[in-house]
């Protein structure tokens, strides 16, 4: 009986993957301590997932290699399918311009900043996957009683997306253009004031762990003026006030499975962290659903999974008067010649990204619109020349107001008969 277990246990090792046979843990070369949360991507630049807290790596197929491993602060590191069980990372320094406050005027703090994001949408049937460039900026109030509030989300000033959609059927296509809202990054601000743990003021070397409800919420490691926080959102209620941009997201159905938030500062005092501190941040956000109805033309019995990774890059920080900064927020609608700037810490882009690019800016855009025929429904109708009489009755009712009315219910009616018709499309599908 023993003897036939043994076989049994030997053949099922055997079966088992390289990668799930010997756990590869991802650790930083200089504290020897492992990375847990790093990100990991597929060779199509998707993101497979990310190392648990004893720094192992997600199960990774043999089709997906090489790998990719992301860690906000630390250099990129590429993975082949057979290698040493332990990788190292090696940490990069961010240098950001000295941010000098001029006079007591400058009351409000000006942050520009990088953006790079991965996501996915996914349904039984489909795959769209996204990458993404863009230039945002935040504006944050420095002293108490200023009248104006600016503001702690990014704010897009330009950006460029990339999409490739696939189905069951093995069909590929790329755009620029999609027509459905999935990335989560723009949902994840800028805090004004960060507490530090105790341990970390006391030693230029050190990491402390705030355990929250169900695992670690807080993880701090401290290398001399380098702090780093990974925030694990969903270990603790209480750590959901990290993000209150997502607060609406947990009363809207919406399963997160996973929510990191890792911040990276540099600060030569350490009682508390500033934003002026930040060097930048990452995400990564994945869940079952996206809320706010954005799908409502997805089959009835279709779910979606979404997965976003961002790292966010600070290009500059500027204290400025509360007049320079009403001048920025009038620049919204305004900034389409904003240009996007790549800092230098951010990694090379891999090579099925810059094939993905490549394709999209390939495309002859302008005529694949004009060959697009649009529903006359909801774009258009064939227009009769009124006569003199239609004129005056129209004049008539714009006076008082019935002529708006009425192309407004029109409108909505067509509306509804357009959704209903994709909804049953959908459902026979």
């Amino acid at each position: 009986m023993r003897s036939a277990l043994h076989i049994i246990l030997t053949v099922m090792a055997l079966a088992l993957p390289a990668s799930a046979a010997t756990a590869r843990i991802v650790a930083d070369s200089a504290s020897r301590a492992p990375l847990a949360g790093a990100s990991v991507f597929d060779r199509h630049g998707r993101l497979i997932g990310i190392c648990s807290a004893d720094g192992r790596l997600p199960y990774i197929a043999a089709g997906d290699y090489p790998a990719t491993i992301r860690y906000l602060g630390f250099d990129e590191l590429t993975v082949a399918g057979e290698g040493p069980d332990t990788l190292w990372m090696h940490e990069r320094r961010t240098e950001l311009a000295e941010v000098v406050v001029e006079s007591k005027q400058h009351k409000m703090l000006h942050i520009l900043a990088y953006v790079r994001e991965y996501s996915t949408l996914s349904t039984y049937t489909d795959t769209v996957f996204m990458f993404r460039e863009k230039m945002v900026d935040y504006m944050l109030p420095t002293v108490a009683g200023i009248r104006m509030d600016g503001w702690r989300s990014p704010r897009i000033l330009t950006s460029k997306s990339y999409y490739r959609f696939t189905d069951a059927y093995g069909l590929d296509s790329v755009s620029d253009r999609c027509n459905n809202f999935f990335s989560w990054s723009d949902w994840v601000g800028i805090s004004q004031t960060t507490a530090v743990p105790e341990a970390l003021r006391r030693d230029v070397n050190a990491t402390d762990t705030v355990r929250g409800r169900y695992s670690p919420s807080e993880i701090w490691v401290r290398h001399g003026d380098r702090i780093t926080l990974d925030l694990n959102v969903l270990a603790d209620t209480l750590a959901r006030r990290r993000v209150p941009e997502l607060s609406p997201f947990f009363r809207d159905e919406v399963d997160f499975e996973q929510l990191r938030v890792r911040l990276s500062y540099d600060a030569s005092t350490v009682d508390s962290l500033t934003a002026t501190d930040l060097t930048g941040y990452s995400l990564n956000i994945e869940s079952n659903g996206r809320g706010r109805n954005m799908f409502k033309f997805n089959r009835a019995d279709e779910s979606f999974y979404v997965s976003t990774y961002a790292e966010v890059y600070i290009v500059d920080k500027e204290f400025i008067t509360v007049k320079e900064a009403k001048k920025w927020q009038r620049l919204q609608g305004e900034a389409a010649d904003v240009a996007i700037y790549e800092p230098d810490e951010a990694p090379e882009l891999q090579p099925d990204i810059i094939r993905l690019i490549e394709q999209v800016m390939a495309v002859d855009h302008d005529m694949t619109r004009l060959a697009l025929a649009p529903d006359r429904r909801l774009a258009g109708r064939n227009a009769v020349r009124p006569g003199p009489g239609q004129q005056l009755l129209k004049r008539l009712k714009g006076m008082l107001g019935l002529d708006g009315v009425a192309a407004q219910r029109k409108w909505k009616k067509q509306w509804h008969e357009f959704r209903r018709e994709r909804i049953e499309r959908n459902k026979g599908q």
